[in-house]
């Protein structure tokens, strides 16, 4: 399960993102700046969710940075752009 709870509003946006599963729980700290985010039709909560969702299909959630900026995980994985579409809410 992955619990996003935004902590404070502005530019970047910021959140605690909290993800378990039954070996236990992981807590994260994370940014977004979602005014250049090209997926405007879904709430930032939807698009860090997405993105996590991304990261746990390739890693586990232990494996996760603890502090980082959403836009690192194309650092990582070249192909977040385009496959996060996959994780997003349908309209």
């Amino acid at each position: 399960m992955i619990e996003v709870r935004r902590i404070s509003g502005g530019n970047p946006v910021h959140f605690e993102v909290i993800v378990r599963d039954g070996t236990g729980k992981t807590h994260h700290d994370v940014t977004l700046d979602f005014e250049n985010l090209a997926h405007a039709d879904c709430t930032a909560e939807q698009y860090i969710k997405a993105a996590f969702c991304f990261l746990l299909d390739r890693e586990s959630k232990e494996a996760i940075l603890k502090r980082f900026d959403i836009s690192l995980i194309t650092r990582y994985f070249p192909e977040f752009p385009n496959e996060i579409r996959r994780y997003l809410p349908a309209d």
